[in-house]
């Protein structure tokens, strides 16, 4: 039962904790409808203005949960990974601008005279924004002598880099798929936890349970989050134990994304060609909506999810990939019926642990039985990890790296400047390495601890691997039973 101090995560996780639960024990399609009422039993409400209230946007999470759209909103079906939920949306304030105590009540009313909606009248002691009239377009806050009237962005709209969010009629977000690049900020500055991400919990979970080989792939970002003594050997105990078959790092995929992206690279370098890179899906899915001319330019090497889900598929066509990381829009990339082999379901960190509280499974210390990846391909997602990763299978290779220039971009104001002097001809440098999130992949979204909280874990961890390169790593694996180009 949830308590009265419920944060915006616990139900969330709540929800997807019960999900999974129901999922492992083979009911979740008979029982799910209980979810709503196991979590918001009234008669008095624990997080929202009703008991009624709460359960409608439990259900609405359970949607999610499964995969599915939450509301029914007449708006019509979306592919988007990204969702609003209306019920908890509603609660959000509607006026956009607001008269603060700076309002003086002047005489030359300059507000109320710009106003051409008839929205501002005069209180007893400001003047007052009707926000049913209100149509937001700004002319009483550009005219207030005492800058008295306040903008007041909505979080999500404020967080979105891209101008994806705009509000309708009834003053629920509305997210433009032609827009939005699934980078997840919103999710986490709505402050009524309005917006999630479809979940791939229950059918991952049914595969499992379907008795078929589900192979867990988890992101180099995640080495260090859970202490120290939490090694990749760990997670994979830990993923055997929830039913998974084996689990991969994708830091392999790291280093196989490295060297074919260096070979490609240098061929691009050699033509005088600019090239960016093609491993964070929220970047590529910003040059295709927004800067579709520099869509060319796009690496065409896949990323490393990718790389590592079509080698395990070469070998085992059956299997069933489960990428794991601090990533939302993985989960966009791995709908993209456009890559073939790509994983088959992306979950974040917060709903794989979903999967492990249900199972009342824990992380614990382990001693890495094998390495699987190079040292570049473990900190490939930090910022710049690609790069140094890239550079250095170039001079595996005995290129001559010295003049190669590379624009290192984490977080989209970076990335957005890039790609505006690239789109101008004026970028000095020869490649862009982009990561929508700030750090990179260490902090992305969905991240288990901030990037600063579990450095010095996460350095400890690598810094017990050896000293293998990035080809010489790669001649471990079948290289040549898959395409590492899209």
């Amino acid at each position: 039962m949830l308590t009265n101090d419920a944060t915006i995560l616990k139900i969330k996780h709540e929800v997807n904790y019960e999900a999974a639960k129901l999922a492992y024990e083979g009911t979740f399609d008979e029982k799910k409808d209980d979810i709503a009422y196991r979590l918001a039993p009234g008669p008095k409400p624990n997080f929202r203005c009703c008991v009624y209230k709460e359960r409608e946007i439990i259900r609405q999470r359970v949607r999610l949960a499964e995969g599915l759209c939450p509301n029914d909103n007449n708006r019509g079906p979306s592919d988007n990974i990204m969702q609003v939920i209306d019920s908890a949306c509603a609660d959000c304030p509607l006026s956009h601008y607001i008269v603060t105590d700076n309002c003086r009540k002047c005489m030359a009313k300059a507000c109320q005279q710009s106003c051409k909606f008839g929205a501002i009248t005069m209180g007893r002691d400001r003047a007052y924004i009707d926000p049913d009239k209100c149509k937001e377009c700004g002319m009483c806050a550009k005219s207030c002598p005492y800058n008295a009237i306040a903008d007041l962005i909505r979080p999500c709209k404020k967080a979105c880099p891209v101008g994806a969010i705009t509000m309708d009629e009834n003053g629920i977000c509305v997210i433009d798929d032609g827009k939005c690049i699934r980078c997840g900020k919103c999710i986490h500055r709505c402050p009524f936890g309005a917006i999630g991400s479809r979940t791939d919990i229950v059918n991952v979970i049914k595969a499992i349970k379907a008795g078929k080989k589900v192979v867990a792939m988890f992101a180099p970002a995640m080495e260090g989050q859970f202490g120290p003594e939490i090694t990749m050997e760990s997670i994979r105990v830990a993923c055997r134990k929830l039913g998974f078959y084996d689990m991969i790092e994708v830091g392999l995929g790291g280093d196989m994304t490295a060297a074919a992206e260096a070979d490609e690279w240098l061929e691009a370098y050699e033509e005088g060609k600019k090239k960016t890179t093609s491993c964070c899906p929220a970047f590529v899915n910003m040059i295709k909506k927004h800067y579709p001319e520099l869509a060319e330019q796009i690496s065409t090497t896949v990323s490393p999810m990718c790389a590592v889900s079509r080698l395990i598929k070469a070998k085992n066509p059956d299997a069933i990939t489960v990428f794991v990381g601090p990533c939302i829009a993985k989960k966009d990339e791995a709908k993209d019926k456009s890559i073939q082999g790509n994983a088959d379901y992306v979950l974040t960190i917060g709903e794989f642990r979903s999967l492990m509280r249900a199972k009342s499974v824990k992380f614990e210390a382990q001693v890495d039985k094998g390495q699987q990846a190079s040292v570049y391909g473990k900190r490939f997602g930090n910022g710049g990890g690609v790069t140094a990763a890239v550079i250095k299978s170039m001079e595996e290779i005995g290129a001559d790296t010295s003049a190669i220039k590379v624009e290192k971009c984490a977080g989209a104001d970076e990335c957005k400047k890039a790609l505006l002097l690239l789109k101008a001809g004026r970028l000095d440098a020869d490649f862009i390495e982009g990561m929508m999130c700030e750090g990179g992949c260490v902090g992305g979204p969905s991240q288990h601890k901030e990037e600063m909280k579990f450095k010095k874990d996460r350095d400890k961890l690598i810094g017990e691997a050896d000293a293998r390169g990035v080809r010489e790593n790669l001649e471990n694996y079948d290289m040549k039973s898959f395409r590492m180009h899209k």
